[in-house]
């Protein structure tokens, strides 16, 4: 029975979809903390030729698992998973659709560098059944860029950009970082024009997090770089969203505009929405039905399970109602469509009249939404909440 209030899928379920993490990168960026290596870094055991064998025995064993479900949407993130040839990711995905099948018009994404693609490429891509492209933009600013150890240039994302329309993509998304040391508002503004010029359908603006371990992490602690006052980045997401509702963008998530409701992602929304999702490749992580588990981290050790017969997990939980319901708060009070007030804890919904008086949210239809002010300090609602 679906309790969710979220619709069905065409399936008759819950809405399910699919992740695959591609795990190489031609350069580790300094911010990064996603599971990403280089090839040097792997060495034998797990290199791209192999990759996508070993991504679809793990295919395999996910269906041997869950059995027949449809799938509305695929995923692929890393990483960066263009750096596979372009026929190898068309592998893996017809592998899905061979063992699960993807519902009619889903939605199958991939990320992508403006380097790491060529005409040819996008066109085998497009041809395969991708029908989303999510390009890594990160700014237009080479002083910024540089500093992100970004490697394209800028002048290569227009060009980039023009392929993927010319090979069919009916969705194309660019990411945008922001908070960059030595960024200047300027620099933002420059970033986010550049980024409104290439008419995409969809937005993503991150704030830059500084992560434990992480290159930048040791560069902030050595005292070698400042990053930016929360009063700077405030103004930067002002800034993005006003040109981008100028343009005829809407926010729907936090960090996420899209021009109508048909360019938002819908894999994301799986997220956001707790609804499931099987996560394929090194520390993928999966949840289903109320379980949620990850697979070992190193790209070695995940190939060497699978090529042993042996499943790649490495440790999972069950979510309890309550753990459950904290989370959704956290995550649909990012969202635009809000969170229900019925779904609130009695002193949650007792510190509302007081949220709204700070003009932090809104109350619409039962359900709280964020003002703008909401929107910058997110995080110190959700705690009030929880």
């Amino acid at each position: 029975m679906n309790t969710s209030g979220r619709p069905l899928s065409p399936s008759g379920e819950r809405p399910f979809g699919i992740y695959v993490h591609v795990p190489f990168c031609s350069v580790r960026c300094g911010y990064c903390d996603f599971n990403t290596y280089t090839a040097d870094e792997l060495g034998e055991g797990a290199t791209r030729a192999t990759y996508a064998d070993t991504a679809i025995a793990e295919i395999e064993r996910a269906h041997a698992a869950m059995g027949d479900r449809q799938v509305d949407t695929v995923f692929f993130g890393g990483g960066t998973p263009t750096q596979l040839p372009a026929d190898d990711l068309v592998r893996v995905l017809r592998a899905i659709d061979d063992r699960f099948g993807l519902t009619s018009g889903a939605e199958v994404t991939t990320e992508a560098n403006p380097d790491s693609v060529d005409p040819r490429a996008l066109a085998t891509l497009r041809a395969g059944g991708f029908n989303r492209i999510s390009f890594g933009v990160q700014s237009a600013v080479p002083h910024v860029l540089a500093t992100l150890d970004r490697t394209h240039r800028p002048e290569r994302v227009p060009e980039a950009v023009q392929w993927a329309r010319e090979a069919g993509f009916a969705q194309l998304s660019v990411d945008l970082i922001y908070g960059t040391p030595g960024e200047s508002l300027d620099d933002w503004r420059a970033s986010l024009e550049h980024a409104l010029a290439l008419q995409p359908d969809h937005v993503s603006a991150y704030a830059l997090i500084v992560e434990d371990g992480t290159a930048f992490a040791r560069q902030v602690r050595r005292g070698e770089v400042e990053m930016p006052d929360e009063d700077e980045t405030a103004d930067k997401y002002l800034l993005a969203d006003d040109l981008l509702t100028e343009a005829g963008f809407g926010w729907y998530e936090l960090s996420n505009w899209a021009r109508d409701e048909t360019a938002r992602c819908q894999h994301n929304g799986l997220y956001w929405n707790s609804d499931d999702w099987f996560g394929i490749g090194p520390g993928a992580h999966s949840h289903v039905a109320g379980e949620r588990w990850w697979n070992v981290k190193h790209p070695v050790a995940y190939a060497q399970r699978l090529a042993a017969g042996e499943s790649p997990r490495m440790d999972g939980e069950f979510i309890d109602a309550d753990t459950a319901q904290v989370e959704r708060v956290m995550l649909q009070t990012r969202l635009r469509s809000g969170h229900p007030v019925t779904e609130l804890s009695e002193s949650a919904r007792n510190k509302l009249p007081a949220l709204v008086g700070r003009d932090l949210i809104t109350l619409t239809d039962d359900r709280l939404v964020l003002t703008l002010t909401g929107r910058l300090l997110a995080d110190a609602v959700v705690r009030e909440l929880t």
